[in-house]
């Protein structure tokens, strides 16, 4: 008998100071650093999706802000260091993700350090709090030893997170916490560690280049290089965009040949319209079924996923921002002004074209509690593209595999350089000292 089993993720979680003061509740105002006395409307943010996180036996996303505490007033002013805009959320924001269904957060990231160790430590306490497993940032150094394996359903999913930088905020030499950065000596060690034991390695890497719709020749190797050293799924961040997904048969230094799943990034799942671009209020949740089979093995049995849209309506509605499923909220006659619906369907158009024939979308039943595993296809339902040796532990063809097709709509407003061929890219896969 093979048991079932659905994963969902998510991308980017960024709390930016105009969404804050557009979930302000009013109330008074909170004086320091603790729990929030002023109330934030973060209850209702993810109402709309939050079927697809609850109904999956686990749900990650990827926490890009902190939540290093302070005034009210600090977090709805915006902040910059080092030229980068600095995040932060109140506490308020952790209860409403474990509120929604989220379980596991991706910590590692490049805003990760944005107020310091201090910061970073807080954050992590608060989660704990809040009853949200973590990974990627650390506030010892026996923590930085420890794994993420999440036991469900009796298969022990491992997930690992890692970030290419901290936007040039340091962690000082004399501090135990700290970050896992993109280095192969890190990698290859805790994917060593995480293969004995585990079931089945989720990998989220924060790296890729902002804005762009297809994944650098970094991110390519990064993943062939994640695939070889045993990840099954890799989860990508920080594009602030869709970029495609990928899946093939590859054989691991331990010699497992398996299926194997990468998505090059998830985009945003909560934001602001980033340089005036619809993509950055675009994401996904993506699922993955795992089946463990009768003799113990768990492998990746199929996947699909759920367009999604940051809906931000300034003006005074009754929830001035939540994140929608793009196809029900398309259908749905009271989502927001009509300017708003025609962005939305050119974004949900474009995701369609994006991942048509390797990610097929979840299609909508009218029974909306029929079991998770009756929507989600299978692997062998969809073009999977085997390697010449399936073998060989050589997966060089990323760098010249070609790009999903992407209609670049008139007036789709990326920033001059983001599409820029020759722009260089920052190493993918540093090699430790």
């Amino acid at each position: 008998m093979s048991k079932e089993i659905i994963v969902a993720a998510v991308g980017d979680l960024i709390m930016k100071p105009m969404l804050v003061r557009l979930l302000h509740a009013g109330g008074k105002r909170s004086g320091s650093a603790g729990q929030d006395k002023v109330p934030y409307d973060f209850g209702h943010l993810f109402e709309p999706v939050s079927r697809y996180l609850q109904e999956a036996d686990l749900t990650i996303g990827n926490l890009e802000t902190t939540l290093a505490g302070g005034t009210d007033v600090s977090y709805t002013k915006s902040k910059r260091q080092n030229g980068n805009p600095v995040f932060k959320s109140p506490d308020g924001f952790a209860t409403a993700l474990k509120a929604a269904g989220f379980d596991v957060l991706a910590t590692a990231n490049n805003h990760c350090m944005d107020y310091g160790i201090r910061g970073l430590k807080r954050t992590l306490d608060v989660l704990d709090r809040c009853g949200l497993a973590h990974t990627g940032t650390y506030r010892s150094g026996e923590e930085s030893k420890s794994l993420c394996i999440r036991d469900v359903e009796g298969v022990r999913i491992g997930i690992l997170s890692y970030t290419r930088d901290t936007n040039g905020i340091p962690v000082p030499k004399d501090q135990a916490a700290g970050v896992n950065k993109l280095a192969r000596s890190r990698i290859a060690n805790d994917l060593k560690r995480m293969r004995a034991k585990s079931d089945f390695i989720i990998v989220c890497m924060h790296t890729g280049k902002e804005y762009h719709r297809r994944p650098s020749l970094q991110q390519k190797e990064l993943v062939s290089y994640l695939f070889r050293q045993g990840a099954d799924v890799v989860l990508g961040a920080h594009p602030h965009v869709l970029q495609p997904a990928v899946c093939r048969t590859v054989k691991d230094v331990n010699g497992r040949t398996r299926r194997r799943l990468a998505i090059y990034s998830l985009g945003n799942f909560i934001s602001t319209r980033l340089h005036g671009l619809d993509d950055a209020l675009t994401g996904m949740i993506a699922r993955v079924k795992l089946r463990k089979t009768s003799d113990g093995s768990v492998r990746l049995a199929g996947f699909d996923y759920v367009p999604t849209w940051v809906s931000i309506e300034k003006d005074g509605g009754r929830h001035p921002c939540q994140v929608v499923p793009l196809r029900p909220a398309l259908l749905a006659s009271d989502r927001g002004p009509a300017g708003q619906k025609v962005r939305m369907n050119r974004a949900y158009r474009r995701a369609q074209r994006m991942y048509q024939g390797v990610l097929p979308l979840l299609e909508e039943l009218p029974d909306a509690g029929s079991a998770p595993e009756s929507r989600i296809a299978s692997v062998t339902d969809v073009p999977i593209e085997e390697p010449a040796d399936a073998g060989s532990a050589q997966e060089s063809r990323t760098a010249s595999e070609p790009d999903v097709p992407v209609e670049e709509p008139p007036g789709s407003g990326a920033p001059p350089d983001s599409r820029t061929a020759s722009e260089p890219d920052a190493p993918a896969i540093m090699d430790s000292p």
